[in-house]
């Protein structure tokens, strides 16, 4: 009874109309929604050469860090973890296709966190979120859930490369692509009936059939912790300092800005935190976490750290205060037990999981104004561009241009705001004289 009274003062369980018993069960329906992360993340990761066993350890690590904190220093339903997207940025594209190691990409992320947390300290943070337009919002989040879709049904063997026609359809008699798309459609299925475990679920059915197939090797459930050492204290903060970085930071930067902005938006609405312009209580102790999450996670050696839309499960069953985002936290902790799972799971299991996400992800598109092409075209070339470039930095700065270009074609040049020309203005300099050379 004690310990139920010190939760009720430190989370205010009364006034927010919940029960210690509802956010412990919140927080476990968060933690199954969204656990997928530490299988998935070390794989995405292990493509750029790094330990994938360690990459397990600081994935739990960081989600857990960054959860307990949005919990006790705001308050709020909200789960953190390693992003999505910005993980398949940095092994494909910063290390794969770019060439940079491993080291000097991650603490490209580590500037990039840096930037959003001085940005959030000196409030230009709300000043970006508020003068960006909507299509460049929605462009940039359906482009990342291309770019992620793409590396889902590649990891699969769903498509492959060709020379004549750039890609082509894998062997679709092959395991990899039968269990990669039995996996998607397992989550698909399952998401639409309101099973909030359903990649979690995929990624077990999937893995046990791999098994079963002898594609897998079981050595356990439970092992103390790998070792951190081959990660931590490896990023080359200085090494990435410099101008041919640039946008590469800025990248990490803007898309971690309103993918985590938009998410602790979109899960303190549908909690009922939210007034009617979209602000919610303790939303700057909120946007701290967050940014010096993202700091803390590049240093561990990990991608940068955003809140999780699956935080809404947890919320949808009651969950309302910090206390549930704690409870996510700790399992995490817990979660680091599990490593011989973690090192079970075949890239076509996972693959399923990125797929889905950019199903969701693409979903923003319906959100841009067609009828209007100044909106239409550039939400079009941001979020085409980012998988047929093969990069998200890319696909950002051509968007922000091409807002400019259509806005300024037209006469309705008093639409774009400072910020967009600010940011347009600097791509185009990038172009023009790093890109070129």
């Amino acid at each position: 009874m004690k310990t139920q009274g010190l939760l009720q003062r430190i989370f205010k369980l009364q006034e927010h109309g919940t029960t210690v018993r509802t956010e412990v069960i919140a927080g476990f329906t968060t933690f199954l929604t969204m656990v997928y992360i530490v299988f998935v993340n070390p794989q995405i990761l292990g493509a750029a050469g790094m330990d994938t066993q360690a990459v397990f350890v600081t994935t739990c690590l960081i989600a857990a860090f960054g959860s307990i904190l949005m919990g006790l220093i705001a308050n709020l339903p909200v789960a953190l973890a390693p992003a999505m997207g910005l993980n398949a940025f940095f092994a494909f594209v910063v290390v794969g296709a770019m060439g940079y190691s491993w080291q000097i990409g991650m603490g490209a992320i580590f500037w990039g966190a840096l930037g959003l947390l001085i940005l959030t300290l000196l409030r230009v943070r709300y000043w970006m979120i508020a003068n960006i337009p909507l299509c460049l919002r929605t462009g940039i989040t359906a482009g990342i859930g291309l770019f992620i879709a793409m590396m889902g049904l590649k990891n699969a063997g769903i498509i492959v490369p060709n020379a004549e026609t750039l890609v082509a359809v894998g062997n679709l008699t092959s395991h990899s692509v039968l269990l990669g798309a039995l996996g998607f459609f397992i989550i698909a299925i399952l998401a639409s009936r309101n099973i909030h475990a359903a990649v979690l679920v995929s990624i077990v059915v999937t893995t046990s059939i791999g098994l079963a197939l002898g594609d897998v090797r079981f050595t356990g459930f439970f092992a103390p912790p790998p070792s951190i050492s081959a990660v931590v204290g490896a990023v080359d903060i200085k090494g990435a300092f410099n101008i041919g970085m640039a946008g590469v930071i800025f990248s990490f930067m803007l898309v971690n800005l309103f993918d985590s902005s938009g998410t602790l938006i979109g899960v303190t609405d549908k909690a009922g935190l939210t007034d009617e312009k979209g602000t919610f209580p303790r939303m700057k102790q909120a946007l701290y976490v967050d940014s010096i999450s993202s700091v803390t996670g590049a240093l561990a050696g990990t991608s940068s750290v955003t809140a999780y839309i699956e935080s809404s499960s947890g919320v949808a069953i009651g969950g309302r205060t910090g206390l549930m985002a704690v409870i996510t936290g700790l399992l995490f902790l817990l979660a680091i037990f599990l490593s011989p799972l973690a090192a079970m799971v075949p890239g076509y299991a996972a693959a399923g999981a990125l797929i889905y996400v950019g199903v969701l992800m693409t979903a923003s598109l319906s959100r841009v104004r067609w009828d209007d092409l100044t909106e239409a075209v550039p939400a079009f070339v941001t979020a085409a561009m980012m998988p047929f470039s093969f990069s998200i930095t890319e696909g950002i700065a051509l968007g922000f241009i091409a807002y400019c270009v259509m806005k300024l074609g037209t006469g309705r040049w008093r639409e774009i705001s400072p910020c967009v020309v600010v940011v347009a203005l600097l791509f185009t300099l990038k172009i023009a004289f790093i890109d070129a050379h």
